[in-house]
């Protein structure tokens, strides 16, 4: 923001309002930028859940609200939620993805969250916003998206979506744990729910209030450490390493 506010016959100085304004307003800002870094900071996966705490209709609500504002391209926003709340919905979930025989471990504690989100994505949606006059002249119109667009947006902008789902079941206070469906019971998970044909499930997302860290190995070999900044971060070229602090920013 300018540091004066122009008009006529107002010097360009900084004066007592305006440096409170200013003042409030970084603090504003650094005060977001610290709360959101320990949110994503703090953000972990949750493997088990308490089944006896469900999550409510309004948290749900809020959080594909949440997932509804990630970009997306065109905004196609070609995307869909199916929420299961009720035992007998998630149950049902089940039933028609997690195959015959007992679970191990990671699907028993999956399979104790009262509510789980599936984020579907759609690629008509991309099809049709982009054979609109704005889009169907440029380089990523239709017909063949397979070659005019180097990845399937519809898959990347709904996993963005569900990345803001995560982050507002860690800010509810919410244990999460992003899946897959298998893809052999895909079909069946359609039909369980009358799904469209052409909606594919990007991910599904189980929901709860966290259980206690169970005791004993993990189910499956973990990396001691997340990667580094630096294992992950380039500066102009890659694989060279920005510094912590340079000139200029």
């Amino acid at each position: 923001m300018p540091f004066h506010r122009p008009g006529p016959g107002v010097p360009p100085t900084i004066g007592y309002e305006d440096r409170v304004e200013e003042t409030g307003r970084v603090e504003r800002v650094e005060e977001t930028a610290a709360a959101y870094g320990e949110l994503v900071r703090g953000r972990r996966v949750a493997r088990s859940f308490d089944p006896d705490r469900p999550v409510g209709a309004a948290v749900l609500r809020d959080l594909v609200d949440l997932a509804s504002r990630a970009p997306s391209a065109g905004a196609a926003q070609g995307w869909s939620f199916l929420v299961l709340r009720r035992p007998e919905d998630v149950a049902a979930y089940w039933a028609a993805t997690a195959g015959d025989g007992p679970p191990d471990r990671w699907l028993a504690g999956m399979r104790t969250a009262p509510a789980l989100v599936v984020a579907w994505s759609h690629e008509q949606a991309y099809r049709a916003r982009y054979a609109l006059p704005d889009k169907a002249s440029g380089t990523h119109a239709p017909p063949d998206p397979a070659t005019r667009w180097p990845v399937p947006y519809w898959h990347v902008d709904t996993g963005m979506a569900v990345a803001l789902l995560l982050l507002g079941a860690e800010a509810h206070g919410l244990g999460a744990c992003p899946f897959a469906v298998p893809t052999a019971r895909v079909a069946a998970l359609r039909t369980a729910f009358d799904v469209p044909a052409d909606a594919v499930p990007v991910m599904v997302v189980a929901l709860g209030t966290p259980a206690p860290h169970p005791s004993g190995p993990p189910t499956t070999p973990r990396p001691s450490r997340r990667r580094a900044l630096d294992d992950v971060l380039s500066d102009g070229r890659h694989g060279r390493p920005l510094p912590p602090a340079s000139p200029g920013g």
